[in-house]
């Protein structure tokens, strides 16, 4: 990818990837992005045994970081530096323990620095949960012409992303 391009398409792959490098929480949860594309992203997740709650099943809170993570890509595939302001979810089912969940996040409607988020997760065909994603943005580009963050080059300029 030309890291100059200036389509939709690259940028949103060049945001992903620029969160990504910095995103420990999703990276040791052991989430892969399956795609990602203007305005949608697509995460999985794996359920392992330390994700379990005391039902053996899909701890709650699991579900909504892979959910929230999700809408986080989704939501910042424009470039520019986004975060949630509220977040809801409806559980349906719940995960299990050995289950591969997939969220999909969508891009409702965006208007002035507001935008809104659908994420559905799935176990195969069946839906595990739905999640509504309010966003606000705050700040301009977190990425440039280089696709560095500039968000994690600290203080002293180290460059965090790129070690």
């Amino acid at each position: 990818m030309n890291r100059e391009d200036p389509s939709p398409e690259a940028t949103a792959r060049r945001a992903a990837d620029t969160m990504w490098a910095a995103d420990r929480a999703s990276q040791d949860l052991g989430m892969e992005i399956v795609e990602v594309g203007p305005g949608c992203a697509t995460l999985s997740m794996r359920v392992g045994e330390a994700m379990t709650n005391g039902h053996a099943t899909a701890h709650g809170g699991y579900i909504f970081t892979l959910a929230d993570s999700a809408f986080a890509f989704a939501c910042n595939s424009h470039g520019l530096t986004t975060v949630a302001a509220h977040c809801s979810i409806t559980y349906i089912r719940p995960g299990r323990l050995g289950e591969t969940l997939v969220a999909e996040a969508r891009e409702v409607t965006r208007f002035g620095r507001s935008g809104i988020y659908d994420v559905t997760i799935r176990a195969g065909a069946e839906i595990v949960a739905e999640f509504r994603g309010h966003s606000r943005t705050v700040g301009g580009s977190f990425i440039d012409k280089t696709g560095i963050d500039k968000t994690v080059i600290d203080k002293t300029g180290i460059d965090k992303a790129g070690a």
